[in-house]
């Protein structure tokens, strides 16, 4: 991923049990900003257009479905370095514009690396996705495999029973285990938010991820019967925040699962920057995990450069 040269990566710290702990989360508090921030925050014209470019640019654009094909992958590329029609670049006076990365799964690395050759991110869902119920061993290996064949960044999946038994010690073991296979490649932590119940499980859940040397943390697979959430982001972001004032780390967050509007992608943009502000609204430490999502923001911003809405199927999918 492009990010700037002084940028520092997510080194792994001590757990602190005491801490994770004494975390405690207001559910009527966190429910109320994020409806202030879902239904109050707003942007329109040329300000929304710029918006969803940038969303755009924030993009993991994703593929994982059991059906998926070497050619869908194929599409999915080339659609994830030219996003949008040239006519609509031009209305835009843009000059180039891609996602900030793919989204696949370990089999379909090699078809994603052959088209984009280095032009763009490769994250590889890993570690028994989407379940994550294999043996750490397992796991392990398949991290080694996808980093191998080319993927850059790792969407890895947390076992959410050591979240739901309080095994703190357990997680952090095992992220930090995923933190080091990894190497180079950039390891995004998937929390499974709709799984672990609780707002003070995804707090703690964010924080022994990250002292775990988590470059991002990530909501869902897509998969959960809740993904996404806005309160949930709440909480992560607000985790995030507190985690670089404490240690200088600023660590990437990652909404996936349920993201298919251009009016979604807005509101999980204003959480990222009133919760954490400009610097944050960047690829190296914003992605939305998306696939219909780029439909929908294709539509808005025809309708922005020529006041009418187009049908959905008129526009290229993956």
């Amino acid at each position: 991923m492009t990010q700037p040269l002084d940028f520092k990566r997510n080194t792994a710290a001590p757990l602190d049990l005491g801490w994770v702990n004494s975390i405690k989360v207001n559910r009527n508090a966190a429910d109320r900003r994020a409806a202030s921030l879902a239904n109050r925050r707003t942007v329109k014209k040329e300000y929304q257009a710029a918006w969803l470019i940038r969303a755009v640019e924030c993009m993991d654009l994703t593929t994982l479905g059991g059906d998926d094909t070497p050619g869908r992958v194929e599409r999915l590329c080339m659609k994830a370095m030219r996003p949008l029609r040239t006519d609509l670049m031009q209305a835009l006076g843009i000059d180039s514009l891609t996602t900030g990365a793919v989204c696949v799964y370990h089999e379909m690395i090699t078809p994603a690396v052959k088209v984009l050759q280095g032009r763009l991110p490769i994250a590889a869902v890993s570690t028994a996705f989407p379940a994550g119920l294999s043996s750490l061993e397992t796991k392990l290996r398949e991290i080694e495999l996808s980093v191998a064949a080319g993927a850059t960044e790792i969407d890895i999946v947390i076992t959410r029973q050591h979240v739901l038994t309080g095994n703190w010690q357990a997680l952090y073991d095992e992220m930090l285990a995923y933190r080091q296979a990894c190497g180079e490649a950039h390891v995004k932590a998937i929390l499974a938010t709709g799984d672990i119940v609780t707002l003070d499980n995804v707090a703690k859940a964010s924080w022994v991820c990250m002292m775990a040397g988590a470059d991002f943390i990530k909501t869902s697979t897509g998969k959960e019967g809740v993904n996404a959430t806005i309160p949930v982001s709440l909480v992560m972001t607000r985790a995030i925040r507190e985690y670089y004032e404490q240690t200088g780390f600023q660590v990437g967050y990652k909404p996936a699962g349920g993201v298919s509007t251009a009016k979604s992608a807005l509101q999980y943009l204003t959480v990222m920057k009133e919760e954490l502000g400009n610097d944050w609204l960047q690829p190296h430490l914003f992605r939305i995990g998306a696939s219909s999502l780029m439909t929908d923001i294709e539509r808005q911003l025809e309708h922005y450069v020529t006041g009418n809405y187009s049908a959905a199927h008129r526009h290229a999918q993956p």
